[in-house]
């Protein structure tokens, strides 16, 4: 029986092929061949407008970390927003970050771009995070009250819209990581969720 199409839906995912041009010659020489690899994108509606996303970071706002060691990180204060947690593939990653105090010297702030791959059934689902670009936004012992913008292109071939189905997800995650010199990371995680086509404005 011919199994009916009817119900299963169709994912926006990446969208990359490729072309091969070959050209026959003589006997004496070789032929000539050349690959070219294209993206086909097949526009969408504007998505909804989403708002800002602000944040707050300090010592008593970090995640997954022992109260016996929290002592132990520096006074610390960061703030900022991103400017969508929807974000469409076209357009940048925007948003900006202030270092407002730090008892501790500043080596690097960093922003990474993870994609987080679950798949599975009834019996159990297999999650693994995948690190796909890290770009550096500030080096060195940054000023204190100074407004750093976050700028980061999505890279094409190592990103599709995010997808949710019942055997398996597609998720994307920003994580903001701020370097010490005395070697401890302030790690800060943001969810996003990438469309393909703008983001409507208001």
């Amino acid at each position: 029986k011919k199994a009916s199409r009817k119900n299963v839906p169709n994912f926006k995912l990446t969208g990359d092929l490729s072309s091969a041009v070959c050209r026959k010659r003589g006997l004496l020489a070789k032929d000539v061949q050349r690959t070219l690899e294209f993206i086909i994108e097949v526009p969408s509606p504007k998505s909804a407008v989403s708002p800002k996303v602000p944040f707050t970071i300090t010592p008593e706002t970090l995640e997954n970390i022992k109260k016996a060691s929290r002592k132990n990180v520096p006074n610390f204060k960061l703030t900022g927003d991103l400017s969508s947690a929807v974000c469409s593939i076209e357009d940048p990653f925007t948003g900006n970050v202030v270092l407002e105090s730090s008892d501790a010297i500043i080596k690097s702030v960093e922003l990474q771009l993870v994609r987080v791959e679950t798949c599975g059934c009834a019996d159990g689902y297999a999650k693994e995070a995948t690190e796909i670009q890290n770009i550096q936004i500030a080096d060195g012992d940054i000023c204190r009250g100074l407004e750093i913008p976050i700028y980061m292109v999505f890279p094409r071939l190592f990103t599709c819209s995010t997808v949710a189905a019942k055997t398996f997800k597609i998720e994307f995650e920003v994580n903001l990581v701020v370097m010490l010199d005395d070697g401890h990371l302030i790690t800060e995680n943001f969810p996003i969720k990438l469309v393909r086509g703008g983001i409507a404005t208001k």
